[in-house]
């Protein structure tokens, strides 16, 4: 179990029950969005996820996400970032006013991963 001093410092997301989800009063936002998008070429590869959390993670935590096609169930544990063995990346957070990620493999990047795909995903374990 963690301190409140190991939290997370950038953690600024709401709970789940008080996050705002998309609504009408975003229409020109996310039409600005999907014009960016569709310029770069990734209408067909990135979209939105509500950002929020259940609980707080330690700033050396990532979520790992676990899919079981047979079953059809998708589910999301935490491991040590550090010692996790799953590397390919399926969330982002941007991180305002910041170029540094807390993940050492995208240190130099505006933006943090927030979830990773495990093996049983068709994710390639780290070496």
């Amino acid at each position: 179990m963690m301190d409140a001093h190991e939290r997370n410092p950038r953690s600024s997301l709401p709970r789940f029950e008080e996050a705002e989800p998309l609504g009408p009063r975003d229409a020109a936002f996310v039409q600005d969005l999907v014009a960016v998008l569709e310029k770069h070429g990734n209408l067909e590869r990135f979209g939105l996820c509500l950002l929020h959390e259940h609980f707080p993670l330690a700033a050396d935590e990532i979520l790992v996400e676990t899919t079981d096609a047979e079953s059809r169930a998708f589910q999301t544990r935490v491991e040590e970032a550090s010692r996790t063995r799953h590397s390919k990346p399926s969330q982002w957070r941007f991180l305002p006013g910041t170029h540094r990620s807390r993940r050492a493999e995208f240190a130099d990047e505006p933006y943090e991963v927030i979830l990773v795909c495990d093996p049983y995903s068709g994710c390639p374990p780290r070496k």
